[in-house]
């Protein structure tokens, strides 16, 4: 599971951070997931590793445009990007009829299959490795977070004790990884969660923006292993933040500090604490830490591998 951060800016893009997007990148199966795709998103992907045609699924906080205004090109470039396959895309209310409009209006047509999921809280997707569940923040516009959550996986199969016991190579091995109890040929009963070491516990992956300070952003992060969420305004601007329904660098902390994540990057940051001003980013960077001390500043390509639970 491994994060990159294609924007991590407010509202307007900023010399050295573009709007929001967050890039899950699942090597194993070749695949990114993409969160949120504000303009110019795919000019982002051009300068990273990744590709855009290994983009299968694109989850949608909220209809603001600095969440969307890239959708509609990347969606266009995706079928220019040769053997496109489909791409499912979640999001909220409306999300649909925006890209119905833009379509009809600007006269795209899609080559690849496009499904569009409207979400609301609880699972919205489900595959034999992950989980994707959603949950109501508190913005402007219904907006949602997001939590992807890995299935926990059988510990290491042992092959050379297989081999020492005899058990032949083939089909039975397969059985004996996923735990199961096997009857060799000879007659013996072989349990194959005596084979395998301890189970591997699946990793919880939350992105919550936009959104003020509520108990809907702990609820989806608790127990994460990463939790990203937005850091708007500084502690001291917090009644901007209510005003505008945003969070602070403190309520982000605050939110990681009580569902018990184990790190917090802060992310989507107004840009008027930019070098210079009378409060910069590093400030809201300390003002976190003294409520949750592993917290990280995102910013523009900034790479993360969310770490296996030992």
């Amino acid at each position: 599971m491994q994060i990159t951060f294609f924007g991590t800016s407010s509202g307007v893009p900023t010399r050295s951070r573009n709007v929001s997007s967050v890039a899950l990148r699942l090597p194993q199966r070749a695949e990114v997931w993409l969160f949120d795709c504000g303009e110019g998103t795919q000019h982002q992907l051009l300068h990273s590793e990744l590709k855009i045609s290994q983009i299968t699924r694109i989850f949608i906080t909220h209809t603001h445009g600095d969440h969307i205004f890239g959708l509609m090109g990347l969606l266009a470039t995706y079928g220019l990007a040769g053997n496109p396959t489909k791409i499912d895309l979640y999001g909220p209310p409306g999300l649909n009829d925006y890209i119905k409009a833009c379509q009809r209006y600007s006269f795209t047509h899609f080559s690849y299959p496009l499904k569009v999921h409207t979400v609301e809280p609880g699972i919205v997707y489900e595959d034999d490795e992950y989980i994707v569940k959603c949950g109501l923040l508190k913005h402007r516009v219904t907006a949602f977070g997001y939590r992807v959550e890995e299935k926990d996986r059988p510990g290491r199969f042992d092959v050379e004790k297989a081999k020492e016991l005899g058990i032949p190579s083939g089909p039975i091995y397969g059985k004996l990884k996923r735990g199961e109890q096997v009857t060799l040929p000879d007659g013996r009963v072989i349990n194959g969660a005596d084979l395998c070491g301890p189970n591997q516990t699946g990793r919880k992956l939350v992105y919550c923006t936009d959104t003020v300070y509520c108990e809907g952003a702990v609820d989806l992060a608790k127990d994460a292993d990463l939790l990203i969420h937005e850091a708007t305004f500084a502690h001291q601007d917090a009644e901007l933040a209510f005003q505008r329904l945003h969070s602070t660098s403190t309520m982000a902390a605050q939110v990681a500090l009580q569902a018990g994540a184990k790190h917090l990057i802060m992310t989507h940051f107004s840009p008027r604490y930019a070098p210079g001003n009378d409060i910069q980013l590093n400030d809201l960077l300390n003002e976190a830490k003294a409520i949750f001390p592993n917290t990280t500043m995102a910013y523009d390509f900034l790479a993360y591998e969310v770490p296996r639970r030992d």
